[in-house]
């Protein structure tokens, strides 16, 4: 199920990445949001029904991400709560990498992990503390939808990972 989620977090970073880019309005923009964190919610609480809790627990971050930016966009909130969430998963992700590499034995994931809090990172730092960093987050986006997402995801639904 990873395989297919990671594959919808690719194309809506890369979407993301792309519509900011050029200038695409956001409302548009928040209906793959939210159909992404719609779909990752639905895969992690089978995770959480079949008692993966850490799979459920890490994957719901991706979940509310999306919804989340989905509903900013399209309701036009203010992105520092977003910010706020942005932080708090960054740090989750310190952790993780660790647990992935540590106790998976995982290097691929634990670098994975280590790339999505640099980017959730920078939604603090743009949103929160007021940094403009620009076209260079957007950039990063496509980069790691296309490097982190979807050729890990394809892997997956490939048994190749």
């Amino acid at each position: 199920m990873l395989g297919v989620g990671l594959l919808f977090v690719a194309i809506t970073l890369i979407s993301n990445g792309y519509c900011g880019l050029v200038g695409v309005d956001k409302k548009s923009t928040g209906l793959i949001n939210l159909l992404t964190g719609s779909l990752s919610f639905i895969i992690n609480t089978i995770y959480l029904i079949r008692g993966a809790y850490y799979d459920a627990g890490t994957g719901y971050l991706f979940a509310f991400t999306y919804l989340m930016v989905g509903l900013i966009y399209i309701f036009d909130l203010d992105m520092r709560i977003y910010g706020i969430f942005a932080l708090f998963v960054a740090v989750n992700t310190i952790p993780a990498a660790y647990i992935s590499y540590a106790v998976d034995g995982d290097w691929r994931f634990a670098l994975i992990w280590l790339s999505w809090g640099m980017l959730w990172l920078t939604g603090f730092i743009e949103y929160v503390l007021k940094k403009e960093i620009g076209k260079p987050v957007l950039y990063f986006a496509i980069f790691e939808g296309i490097v982190t997402c979807w050729i890990p995801g394809l892997l997956m639904l490939t048994n190749n990972w």
